[in-house]
């Protein structure tokens, strides 16, 4: 069923748990999505994220994910994922999104404040939920930056404080904007960690006494059972994942691949059925630790 993003976030927040948010850049990853979300049971979210325009457009998607939605036996948001402007989250608002996430974090504070502001009260007007981001969240080698800031680097900044999401900041934002839910910054980046991150996951906590909404993990593939876990506990809701499913799905072609003779017919019509089956498997795992289930 087709549900909001909001709808979703109060049953986390009661049960203690985060929900899955898996970016949809083609059919074949929306299958093995929503076969993993029937099969244990349990409510997704599927991310359009701009920076996936190549293999899939806003309008294309929505029309794929609003259905799977629709048709779903277990809620599912269907949410527009690092929203590059205003223009953009409306776009997806008026076709049919139900939740939309401005990501004005490469503006500065009070830039990112009023343009938060205005699409909360355009999206709230409609029920549309809406998410923001605070501090910055790189990318590490994926090489498709979801925002202007990925682009930089941590070295690009004094120190950790200047990137990572502070507390009173984050009271400020949320009261003046009243946005639903804030990615918040805390040491995790996008896309395959070279090196082990360093997380500050005590931040969430204290974030969570300053200000009582759900937060979001962005950069969310690559960290332990108990890192994931720990941030849970700490306040963490909804937690974006995309780049360990895809990974999984390219690894169990390469595998097939690899073990077809030289002179083997290769149907190309198999090859997405192989890399579903895997990332289905893989979103299957994240949506159980995420769930909390040990």
């Amino acid at each position: 069923m087709l549900v909001s993003l909001k709808e979703l976030m109060e049953d986390a927040e009661k049960g203690g748990y985060a929900v899955g948010a898996f970016n949809v850049s083609n059919l074949e990853s929306l299958m093995a999505i929503m076969q993993a979300a029937e099969e244990t049971g349990r409510g997704v979210i599927l991310n359009y994220a701009e920076v996936h325009a190549p293999f899939l457009s806003m309008e294309q998607a929505a029309l794929i994910m609003l259905d799977a939605a629709k048709k779903a036996k277990v809620p599912v948001c269907v949410h527009l994922d690092h929203g590059s402007s205003m223009e953009s989250c409306i776009q997806a608002i008026r076709l049919g999104f139900t939740s939309v996430m401005l990501d004005a974090s490469a503006e500065d504070y009070e830039t990112n404040v009023r343009e938060t502001k205005e699409i909360v009260r355009l999206a709230h007007s409609v029920g549309v939920t809406v998410e923001a981001e605070l501090g910055h969240i790189f990318s590490s080698d994926m090489g498709l930056a979801e925002s202007p800031k990925e682009a930089e680097t941590l070295e690009s900044f004094d120190s950790a404080e200047d990137v990572y999401t502070d507390p009173a900041t984050a009271k400020d934002f949320v009261e003046r904007t009243g946005v639903d839910v804030l990615a918040i910054a805390f040491g995790t980046t996008h896309g395959i960690y070279t090196k082990k991150p360093k997380l500050d996951l005590e931040r969430i906590t204290k974030i969570k006494e300053a200000v009582d909404i759900p937060f979001v993990m962005h950069g969310g593939s690559g960290l332990s059972k108990e890192e994931f876990q720990t941030a849970i506990r700490n306040g963490i809701r909804k937690i974006n994942y995309y780049t360990y499913m895809t990974l999984a799905g390219g690894r169990a072609v390469k595998e097939a691949l690899d073990q077809k003779a030289p002179d083997e017919n290769v149907f190309f019509h198999d090859i997405p059925m192989i890399a579903v089956e895997a990332m289905k498997e893989n979103v299957k795992e994240a949506i159980q630790v995420f769930g909390m289930e040990v």
